[in-house]
C-alpha cells in the first residue's frame, strides 16, 4: 500500500481465517438493521477463526453485544459521531496519511490498480482505502499477504485505537484485533506524528459548520458507504459464513 509505514513484529495470532476480516469489516459498516442481526455470526467467526487472545475477543463481544441488541437510532448516532463527524477516526486510511492532498488521489489510484490485479473491482460508489473495503480484499489473499498489507497501515490503526480509547468506545476492540492480526507494531515516530494532529470534538459546531462550507460531508452509510460488505452481511445472516461460504 502506498504512502503507508513498515512496521515492528509482534506476535500474532495463526492463520486467521478470510472470514475473519470480513466479520470485522462488518463491525465497521454503518449500522442498519441487517448489520445488527448479523453482529452475532461476525462474532462466531471471529471467536472460532481469528486466534485472537481471550481478551480481545471478550472486547469484541461487547462491541458485537451493543450492536446486536442496542436501538438502532442510538447506534447509528455513535456511530456517525465517531467516524462521520470526527476526521481523525476517519475510516479512510489514506486521509490520515495525506489528508485531502493530491498524493492521496495518486495513493488510491495505485491500490486501486492493485485490487485490479488481484480479480477485485469496486463499484463507482466505493472508496479504495476505505477500511471495510480494504478488509474485504484482504479477506481474498493468503493470510502472509492481507497480514503483509494489514502491517502497512499498523500506524494508523494503532493511531485509531488510541483515540477511541481515549473515547472509551468498544469500537476501539476492532482496531486492536486489526493490529493484532498484523502481526507487526507501528512504527513510533509515524505514530507519533499521527497523534501529534487535532483531534476534533464532533460536537465542536463551528467546526462542523465549517467543513460544510468547504465540502459536502456525509453522514451515514454515504458515498464510501459499505457496499463490498452487503453481500456477507447477507452471508451471515443466512448462516452461510460458517458453511465455508
Amino acid at each position: 500500500m502506498r504512502g503507508m509505514n513498515m512496521a515492528k513484529s509482534l506476535p500474532s495470532p495463526e492463520k486467521p481465517s478470510p472470514k475473519t476480516y470480513r466479520a470485522l469489516a462488518a463491525f465497521l459498516c454503518y449500522p442498519t438493521e441487517d448489520v445488527q442481526a448479523a453482529a452475532p455470526a461476525a462474532m462466531a467467526v471471529i471467536a472460532d477463526e481469528s486466534g485472537l487472545p481471550r481478551p480481545l475477543i471478550e472486547a469484541l463481544e461487547k462491541l458485537a453485544g451493543e450492536l446486536a441488541t442496542g436501538d438502532l437510532l442510538t447506534v447509528q448516532e455513535r456511530y456517525v459521531r465517531l467516524f462521520d463527524r470526527t476526521r481523525s477516526l476517519s475510516l479512510n486510511l489514506y486521509e490520515h496519511v495525506h489528508g485531502e492532498s493530491r498524493e492521496r488521489g495518486q495513493a488510491m489510484a495505485a491500490l486501486l490498480a492493485l485490487y485490479r490485479s488481484r480479480g477485485l473491482e469496486l463499484s463507482s460508489r466505493e472508496l479504495p482505502d476505505h477500511l471495510p473495503v480494504f478488509l474485504d480484499f484482504l479477506s481474498t489473499r493468503p493470510p502472509a499477504e492481507a497480514a503483509s498489507l494489514l502491517a502497512e497501515a499498523a500506524h494508523v490503526l494503532e493511531a485509531l485505537a488510541e483515540r477511541l480509547k481515549k473515547r472509551a468506545s468498544p469500537y476501539r476492540a476492532v482496531f486492536g484485533a486489526l493490529v493484532q492480526l498484523a502481526g507487526e507494531r507501528a512504527d513510533r515516530e509515524a505514530l507519533r506524528a499521527l497523534l501529534a494532529e487535532p483531534d476534533e470534538d464532533p460536537d465542536d459546531l463551528d467546526r462542523i459548520d465549517k467543513a460544510w462550507m468547504d465540502e459536502p460531508v456525509n453522514f451515514g452509510p454515504g458515498e464510501a458507504g459499505c457496499p463490498k460488505a452487503d453481500s456477507f452481511i447477507r452471508q451471515m445472516n443466512n448462516g452461510k459464513m460458517n458453511k465455508g461460504v
